[in-house]
C-alpha cells in the first residue's frame, strides 16, 4: 500500500469536492421540508374566498372553549378563548411564514421553529416570531362563523 496522493483531473481539490458534494445535499434535503410555508397572495383587487364579507370559516361547534381550529385552506385560525367570544387571526407565522399547525394549551402554535400566539390577541408568547398575528374581522350567524 503506497501513500501517494490521489490525483484529481482538472485541478479540482478533495476540498472542493467535498464542499460541493456538501452543497447538493444541503439543496436537497432543504427541499424535503414537512412544513407548510406555502403562502399564496391573492391577485390584485381580487380578496381571498374567506374575506368577503359573510364568507363561512368554521362551524361555531367545531372550535373548542380555550382551544381553536386551524383552517389550513383558508389560513385562517379560529379560537374561542372565552365561551361564546371568537376570535380569528392570520395562519401564517410572522417568523418564517409557516402555515400553524394547532391549537393547544392556550397557544397558536407553529411547527416550523417552535412559535406559539395567545389565543386571546395572537401576540407572541414564545419566539422567534417577531411579531403578533394579525387579527381578522369574524362574526358569528348562526352557528357559523363568517368574515365580517
Amino acid at each position: 500500500m503506497t501513500d501517494a496522493p490521489v490525483e484529481v483531473p482538472l485541478g479540482i481539490s478533495r476540498r472542493a469536492v467535498a464542499v460541493g458534494t456538501c452543497a447538493v445535499a444541503g439543496v436537497a434535503l432543504a427541499g424535503c421540508t414537512a412544513y407548510d410555508t406555502s403562502v399564496e397572495a391573492p391577485k390584485t383587487g381580487e380578496p381571498a374566498a374567506t374575506e368577503a364579507a359573510g364568507a363561512k370559516i368554521a362551524a361555531t361547534a367545531d372550535v373548542p372553549v380555550g382551544g381553536g381550529v386551524v383552517v389550513k385552506a383558508d389560513k385562517i385560525v379560529v379560537t374561542q378563548p372565552k365561551k361564546g367570544e371568537f376570535k380569528a387571526f392570520s395562519a401564517v407565522c410572522t417568523h418564517a411564514g409557516c402555515v400553524v399547525a394547532e391549537v393547544a394549551n392556550g397557544t397558536i402554535n407553529c411547527p416550523c421553529h417552535g412559535s406559539k400566539y395567545s389565543i386571546v390577541d395572537g401576540s407572541v408568547v414564545a419566539g422567534p416570531a417577531p411579531k403578533p398575528l394579525p387579527a381578522k374581522a369574524v362574526a358569528v350567524d348562526g352557528a357559523e362563523i363568517v368574515s365580517a
